[in-house]
């Protein structure tokens, strides 16, 4: 049997990316709009109400009127955008982090995939904190390093142009006023009561995320050292097929070694009194189009490594 997919915004990063990994889905059959119809609101409306899911990889406000156009209850809507990822009436799309989680993506119509650094600070902090090592208050600080891919057609385009400014050749921290628009979702998923002070890098490579969260194990609810908290988080994402849990022993990590697959690795680094906590894996992957895909997969009753592995 073959499901409908649409992808409205099909010609963004997020939207192109997701046609190429469903364009070879052995159970997907793509419902495609024409280039000169693209924004015209009845085909889309047509399209999607005749799909089994719908893809919506479009700004922020256009996902929120995007919505309204599905008046078919069977349709499926996995939103890839900002817009409803703190919505109690929608489901988050990351089924690793319970059973529960997993479960209420398959019966869902509304889904929020995750955002990319969001995904990575969400794999580490919210076993944490599940698991009772650190309380919801616990001062977490978070830094992300992404490949310039995170930012969209526009960054890309600076950055691929002959002339670029010299600065692009070097990592470039940004939103440095706190207000980064994946903040409410690292609190709102993993419940902790601030949220983390966070510092996003851009660098000069096109794909690929290091998400970086140190740890104080003297504010620890329990004593938890680094080989035990490494036995922890095996144990907390063993039935995982795309979450790995280890440690690198060459004293460096770099950041696009997961690029182009839906994979995310944690690394335990540090000692008993001061670790850090590395998520290492694709922002184009299991970042953005790969999780939806992964959910898609989910809802669908399919294999969620279908075309992902």
């Amino acid at each position: 049997m073959k499901y409908k997919v649409y992808i409205d915004g099909q010609v963004g990063t997020t939207g192109l990316q997701l046609r190429q990994r469903l364009e070879h889905h052995p159970n997907i059959e793509l419902l495609l709009i024409s280039e000169e119809l693209r924004k015209d609101e009845a085909e889309r409306k047509r399209l999607m109400n005749s799909a089994d899911v719908v893809f919506l990889c479009l700004p922020d406000a256009a996902a929120k009127e995007a919505v309204p156009l599905v008046e078919n209850p069977d349709v499926c809507i996995i939103d890839a955008s900002t817009t409803h990822r703190t919505n109690p009436l929608w489901t988050y799309g990351f089924p690793e982090l319970s059973p529960t989680h997993r479960q209420e993506i398959a019966k869902s119509k509304r889904i929020a995939n995750p955002g990319c650094h969001a995904t990575g600070f969400i794999a580490a902090a919210y076993p944490l904190v599940k698991l009772g090592i650190v309380s919801p208050d616990y001062p977490f600080t978070a830094h992300s390093i992404t490949g310039y891919s995170g930012g969209g057609k526009g960054m890309i385009q600076e950055y691929e142009v002959p002339k670029r400014p010299s600065t692009f050749e070097s990592p470039r921290q940004y939103s440095l006023s706190q207000t980064h628009k994946h903040l409410p979702e690292m609190q709102y998923v993993t419940g902790i009561t601030t949220p983390p002070v966070f510092s996003p890098i851009v660098c000069d490579f096109y794909r690929g995320m290091e998400t970086c969260i140190p740890l104080h194990s003297n504010l620890f609810l329990k004593k938890v050292t680094k080989e035990a908290l490494i036995t922890l988080l095996k144990e907390f994402y063993k039935n995982s097929n795309f979450i790995k849990v280890t440690q690198e022993e060459s004293g460096f990590l770099a950041s696009n070694t997961m690029a182009d697959s839906n994979g995310l690795t944690l690394y335990v680094e540090g000692n008993d009194e001061r670790m850090t906590i590395v998520s290492v894996f694709d922002n184009l992957g299991k970042g953005a189009s790969g999780a939806a895909v992964q959910n898609m997969n989910i809802v669908l009753g399919l294999n969620e490594t279908q075309s992902l592995i």
